[in-house]
């Protein structure tokens, strides 16, 4: 049986550390698993669930956007996939019973760990104004309460419109579709505080903005390049990956200014051999200070073009544009600057020239430890300075990847969420359903917290994630959503941003990826893209929750008929009816989907196309691929300050936090806690198990404080610091953003550290 929901919040101000570990998974990821798993869903439950996680006839894993291959294992799930399916299959309900016991000044006090545990949403809740907490509600009126706020509205641009990457192919096709009829591209998603900085330098560089490798890249690879990401606790299905790369031969060089257990040693919990000895990884590993890659990137682009014969020549003539330019600014590429800005050494440079001179095939993955930096977006061009130095963009094994976080993130982008949507699409879209969607661009999330605090935005709508447990600047972010006069969250479980409302605010409980979705015309399915462009058809296996929920489709096909009424010509109840209808007109919208419905049908899916990666053509505005020459940039921290990082512990997924450990690091039973290197923390006297107030410094002067962090002394690169969001987005400013991309600079905060 599965266990009951804590009643209180565990106490958090007592962490226990222990030296990290230097190897990931094995078996204690599968006790962990399990037990994770028993607790939330009993013993039967588990095991229905979790054989049919990422398998042809089963589900998606509601967490990250790791692909699947061919072949499947019959346990194609990891650790913390393994505890996302968990927390959406569980036993544990939140009924109207438990807000009449919970206030919202009670829930706002509670903690995510603590909110995430109560279990599934059953019914529609509604916040009235001056309301002190959540009532029930019928959807009928749940739905008028969005009309009447939204028809209210001086213009259709005072509604904000988030999506999370959860949500499917059909519903973010309809959700982008709603709201373009409706009259605004206020569209922002998670993606703009992620891989934003990723689509801005690869549509620039190379005209479209996802990676260009397969799984089967991966295994053909001489050499990876693994920058800026933690695949043991963030990706762990990508560890397989990277080990049957290493077994066909591949190099492998990690560039992260922390160690992290999983590019160490990989116990692949498939194989008793993989479970007693592992697989070493890291053939290099360059503990890089933060914010230094694109000066190291820049130096070895230097010394590749100064190498006689390292560059592909017939590439750069034929294929790319640019090349002169690049090479003058990597000319002025300076060997003592690009030390103090990573800290490395020369050896260490030199070693990782001489594995990329040596392989033919190159890959390079990162992930937030690249795109949430002022300079991310000139970062990752130069990444792909060096891919487009030796040919290595549309040859087997070779390419750019860019590791998505959330299993739809991709696919959302591609049915049209987007603040700044391509003409083409909006032609497209409206070609199709006879309407006019509005031309100018949107908010993304950074400015829509903006138009909310200035009062130019004031209804906000968000299928599903935890907008306010993941955008930064916690303090303004909270004050600029209570200016709303109506919050909406589509959501399957608590989380921060339903104590945080407008004047009114509703929580409307849907389907989740586990669930069975049955409709007038029958059962259904939905799609979602992982992060290497394969589409693929999704289904639940257990009854719904409750049988008070809807599915995201449902909710944005009623909400439409609610608000637009008879002016729209579009047929929201034959969507809601049958998801087929909408993939018909997915078909006709969006390229490369031609003949959805029946290529989705298809056990494996389908690919979608990419022209620099099909066919070496590259879709740029010069229709070649671009290599750039931004100036070098890295942070610059003042004297007695360090640059903290914020990430991600090993009990969490994005913002849901599964547990309080952190068992690659050492750290257990408590989530407040600030890693220091031992030599930083002796100079400015931080013992190990003190406890200090994080203030981060900004431009503008204020005071953004984190109480209570205990000391760690961890081996971090010298100069820098890492501590856990969404505790520490309080000391992000809203404005220190990545140029061009907009995305909240999460790891580079100048920061301070006071008595607690």
């Amino acid at each position: 049986m599965a266990t009951k929901p804590p009643t209180g919040d565990p106490v958090q101000d007592a962490p226990q550390v222990t030296p990290p570990k230097h190897a990931a998974a094995g078996l204690p990821a599968i006790g962990h698993t399990l037990r994770i798993a028993h607790e939330q869903m009993g013993l039967a439950r588990t095991a229905r669930t979790l054989l049919k996680v990422n398998q042809k006839n089963g589900f998606d894993c509601p967490g990250c956007a790791w692909p699947e291959g061919d072949k499947r294992h019959t346990a194609e799930f990891c650790e913390n996939g393994a505890k996302a399916v968990a927390e959406e299959a569980t036993l544990r309900r939140v009924t109207p019973e438990f807000f009449a016991a919970h206030p919202l000044a009670d829930l706002a006090t509670r903690s995510g760990y603590w909110l995430g545990q109560q279990g599934r949403i059953t019914e529609p809740m509604y916040l009235p104004e001056g309301g002190d907490r959540y009532e029930a509600i019928s959807w009928e009126r749940a739905f008028s309460v969005i009309a009447e706020e939204l028809t209210a509205l001086g213009s259709p641009d005072e509604a904000l419109f988030y999506t999370s990457g959860r949500t499917s192919n059909e519903a973010a096709f309809l959700f982008q579709l709603f709201a373009r009829e409706f009259g605004t591209n206020n569209l922002p998603d998670c993606s703009n505080m992620c891989h934003e900085s990723s689509g801005s330098a690869l549509t620039e560089t190379i005209g479209i903005g996802k990676g260009s490798v397969s799984l089967e890249d991966l295994h053909q690879a001489d050499l990876i390049i693994v920058a800026g990401q933690n695949p043991g606790t963030n990706h762990p299905r990508m560890l397989s990956a990277l080990e049957k790369a290493k077994t066909a031969g591949a190099k492998i060089i990690s560039v992260n200014p922390l160690p992290e257990a999983g590019m160490e040693r990989f116990k692949n919990p498939q194989t008793p051999l993989g479970m007693l000895r592992g697989t070493a990884l890291n053939d290099l590993f360059l503990q890089i200070r933060i914010g230094g890659d694109q000066a190291l990137f820049r130096l070895l682009n230097k010394l590749v073009i100064e190498t006689e014969g390292a560059t592909d020549e017939a590439f750069i003539r034929e294929h790319t544009h640019g090349y002169e330019d690049l090479a003058a600014a990597a000319k002025e590429a300076d060997w003592d600057e690009t030390l103090t800005a990573t800290g490395l050494t020369r050896p260490e440079i030199e070693r990782a020239l001489a594995m990329i001179l040596a392989s033919k095939r190159t890959i390079v993955c990162w992930a937030m430890g690249l795109t949430q930096h002022k300079h991310a977006v000139a970062t990752i061009r130069e990444v792909v300075n060096l891919l487009l130095l030796r040919g290595n963009i549309g040859r087997p094994g070779a390419g750019v990847c860019p590791v998505r976080g959330h299993s739809n993130v991709q696919g959302d982008r591609t049915m049209g969420i987007f603040e700044r949507p391509a003409p083409a699409f909006l032609d497209a879209l409206d070609k199709e359903f006879g309407i006019t969607s509005p031309r100018g661009h949107g908010y993304d999330v950074v400015r829509s917290i903006q138009a909310m605090r200035d009062g130019k935005a004031k209804v906000l709508f968000a299928m599903g994630g935890n907008f306010v447990g993941a955008t930064p600047d916690t303090e303004v972010t909270e004050a600029a959503i209570r200016r709303t006069s109506l919050t909406v969250h589509v959501s399957t479980k608590l989380n921060r941003s339903h104590a945080v409302t407008g004047r009114r605010a509703l929580i409307l409980p849907t389907l989740g990826r586990t669930d069975k979705d049955v409709q007038a015309s029958g059962r259904q399915f939905v799609t979602v893209e992982d992060s290497m462009g394969m589409v693929h058809a999704s289904r639940g296996n257990l009854s719904p929750a409750s049988p008070h929920l809807l599915s995201e489709p449902a909710i944005v096909a009623r909400m439409a008929r609610a608000v637009l009424g008879s002016a729209s010509a579009t047929p929201w109840e034959d969507f809601e009816r049958d998801y087929g209808a909408v993939r018909d007109r997915i078909a006709r919208v969006v390229p490369g989907f031609e003949d959805f419905n029946a290529r989705a049908a298809r056990p494996e899916g389908f690919r979608l196309p990419h022209a620099p990666r099909d066919e070496r053509r590259f879709p740029t505005r010069t229709g070649k691929a671009n290599f750039t020459a931004a100036p070098v940039e890295y942070p610059q921290v003042p004297p007695g300050r360090l640059l903290l990082q914020t990430l991600r512990s090993h009990d969490q997924y994005n913002t849901t936090i599964y547990g309080l450990d952190d068992r690659y690091r050492g750290i257990t039973r408590g989530r407040r806690v600030v890693m220091v290197n031992p030599a930083d923390a002796a100079e400015l006297g931080l013992a190990d198990g003190s406890y200090t107030d994080l203030v981060s410094e900004w431009k503008d002067g204020v005071e953004r404080r984190a109480p209570g962090f205990r000391v760690v002394h961890y081996p971090t690169a010298r100069g820098c610091a890492a501590a856990y969001y969404p505790e520490t987005n309080v000391l992000v400013p809203l404005d220190s953003t990545a140029d061009t991309s907009n995305t909240p600079a999460s790891k580079s905060v100048v920061v301070r550290f006071e008595p607690a």
